[in-house]
């Protein structure tokens, strides 16, 4: 099973593929998509979008796991703006056909670390251990969609932290 794991996010979104095979992890690869503050709103998400639709190609996962939105409501504007981005994302996973599935922030550390309130650092490390990486993964975005997917392969008990 291949999993691809997002940060949602305008500026940048991260993504991050394994694939889980007899209860053993392998890393694929790592990025991250960036569009230019610059740009009007609707280029941008077309940026996204074909950027995506690219990787989805390449990769061919099985699932798509992004992280749910969340925002402070001191902030309705960011998440208007992020709901964007992640509504862009699953437009393209949809339109091939590939399952999309969501997860908190919190749930997503839980699973991983054994607590919703982890650090970024306590997540790095955690998924430089799991994934074998020598460095922690950077920027935050890509450890952030890692750690979505490595959270989605826990959650379906393909492998066990």
């Amino acid at each position: 099973m291949r999993i691809l794991g997002i940060d949602p996010g305008l500026e940048i979104t991260g993504y991050g593929c394994i694939s889980i095979h007899d209860g053993g992890i392998n890393f694929n690869e790592a990025g991250v998509i960036r569009t230019k503050k610059s740009d009007d709103l609707p280029v941008r998400l077309t940026e996204l979008y074909e950027s995506f639709t690219e990787i989805l190609k390449e990769f061919e996962p099985g699932v798509v796991v992004i992280e749910d939105l969340y925002t402070h409501y001191n902030f309705p504007k960011t998440a208007i703006i992020m709901g964007h981005a992640r509504g862009t994302l699953i437009l393209a996973a949809g339109q091939k056909s590939i399952q999309v599935v969501s997860y908190s922030a919190t749930r997503i550390k839980k699973s991983l670390t054994g607590n919703g309130h982890a650090s970024k650092e306590q997540m790095q490390r955690m998924i430089m251990s799991l994934l074998g990486m020598a460095e922690p993964p950077s920027p935050p975005d890509i450890a952030d969609a890692l750690g979505t997917a490595l959270c989605h392969a826990n959650v379906v008990n393909r492998v066990s932290f």
